[in-house]
């Protein structure tokens, strides 16, 4: 039979390096699909042998753009073996920076990475669908985009003096505390931060109407879904419980701390990739697939905290008609619905007399040998695991990250697309620009598992059976 395979590498507008291969039948259509991380994690070894009071300084290392995650995933995994809680004024001033992160992070994803596929076509030239022509075709978009994402950073700037791998979270509050000038200065912010993501909102929105087959057959294969609520079912980003729900809405598992996470997620690996496959493990491998990140969080939420975000998780959840939006392109619905919402709970937050109070620390000492701390990270639920001697001495880490939890539902996305969208041999950039969206709405983060350096090209190559080159195309 002659086959032929398409190669996309690297896969381009995501954060980290990886590559698409899609496997074409004799007919020219696509028969398999596979996502692949190939480059080696190696940041849970290395760890092993240290302290653990150095992870949440080690950890934020992982990603510039989710370090806040790591760390307060870190500490919240030293606080259990200390056997010590944050205080009050701790917890949220931890929270503000995770909100921030939020922000920042999601404008990322919107404004840099996707939003040129939105506004420009995703059969434009490549050479202008990116963050330098959307900034020439609409600055004043662009623009909102980069102070969206000031505003974020500028949170764990205002407080730590760091706009990243900030110093100040530890195990037992913080290290610094927000003045009052601080305070007065990043609530300055709120009103052009909320106007920014509601006009993202409407960009979103006029985009879907008027793409509405396209969004609505979008990677649209039912999965199983995991985020943190707090008690009542809420939305909750730093400090909830573990909530599992099916493809059908139905709620398997609720309120399960994150310390029994190994009770019910598995990891296996896969022959193409350094990216493993985790799964639920109660429905085993191949029904156990979960999905992590906002569109998750969303599903598994019974509501919002905040007004303005609960009136788009209103919109967001007719969407299923009583069952969870399985449509991947949701994905950017509800990342601006998470924006909204974290820019609301950081204006209450900010509004809290405590939050410039200088009772920032609980101190403790190693009382326990493990140590599990969860958080959303924006990609999905993070979390750190840590075994330590007697001494304190790490001997082993393990770190779930959200992006290997979506691993699975990612290379299924992948397939789904290339089928719709890929049809040789007449293969057109503009087909596979498709195929490499459906991974720019999981927004992968890929430096938190592994680490790149260098540009971002794209090669495509078709290739027969034999392993002869039979088309290339080459984006510089």
């Amino acid at each position: 039979m002659d086959k032929k395979k398409i190669i996309i590498s690297p896969v381009t507008r995501i954060e980290g390096h990886a590559k698409i291969s899609i496997d074409l039948d004799e007919y020219g259509y696509v028969s398999d699909a596979h996502f692949h991380v190939d480059e080696f994690r190696g940041f849970e070894k290395f760890c092993e042998g240290r302290l653990y009071t150095e992870m949440p300084v080690i950890t934020p290392r992982i990603c510039g753009i989710c370090p806040v995650s790591h760390t307060i995933t870190s500490v919240k995994a030293c606080e259990m073996i200390q056997g010590i809680q944050p205080t009050y004024t701790g917890n949220l001033l931890r929270r503000l920076m995770l909100l921030g992160q939020n922000v920042s992070s999601h404008a990322l994803s919107f404004f840099h990475l996707s939003a040129p596929d939105m506004l420009l076509g995703f059969d434009a030239d490549p050479a202008k669908r990116n963050i330098i022509g959307l900034a020439q075709s609409n600055p004043d978009i662009a623009r909102r985009g980069i102070r969206l994402r000031q505003f974020g950073q500028e949170i764990s700037e205002r407080i730590t003096g760091e706009k990243i791998h900030s110093k100040g979270i530890v195990p037992g509050g913080m290290a610094v505390p927000l003045t009052k000038e601080n305070k007065k200065y990043l609530l300055g912010w709120i009103h052009e931060a909320t106007e920014t993501t509601l006009m993202a909102l409407d960009i979103l929105k006029i985009f879907i109407q008027t793409n509405q087959d396209m969004v609505n057959s979008f990677a649209t294969s039912p999965t199983m879904y995991l985020g943190t609520v707090g008690p009542n079912g809420e939305h909750e980003l730093y400090d909830g419980k573990l909530r599992f729900v099916d493809e059908e809405g139905t709620i398997l598992q609720d309120q399960l701390s994150p310390k029994k996470y190994l009770d019910f997620i598995a990891e296996r690996s896969v022959g193409f990739s350094y990216l493993k496959y985790p799964y639920y493990k109660p429905l085993g491998i191949e029904k156990g697939i979960y999905r992590v990140g906002p569109l998750a969080r969303l599903n598994v939420a019974t509501k919002m905290k905040t007004t303005k975000a609960q009136h788009e998780f209103d919109i967001f959840k007719r969407l299923g008609k009583g069952k969870p939006v399985h449509g991947t392109f949701y994905f950017h619905f509800a990342r601006l619905i998470e924006t909204l919402a974290s820019i609301e709970e950081i204006s209450h937050v900010l509004h809290d007399d405590e939050v410039t109070s200088h009772h920032l620390k609980h101190n403790g000492y190693w009382n326990y040998d493990e140590g599990i701390g969860c958080a959303e990270a924006p990609r999905g639920t993070l979390f750190h695991h840590y075994k330590t001697d007697k001494g304190g001495k790490l001997t082993n880490v393990n770190l779930l990250i959200a992006t290997g939890q979506n691993n699975p539902s990612m290379n299924r996305s992948v397939l789904d697309v290339a089928r719709q969208y890929v049809k040789g041999p007449d293969i057109k950039e503009g087909m596979l620009n498709r195929v490499e969206s459906a991974i720019r709405c999981y927004d992968p983060c890929l430096s938190c598992s592994t680490h790149a350096m260098g540009k971002m090209p794209m090669k495509i190559e078709v290739k027969d059976a034999n392993g002869k080159i039979v088309k290339q195309l080459v984006r510089e």
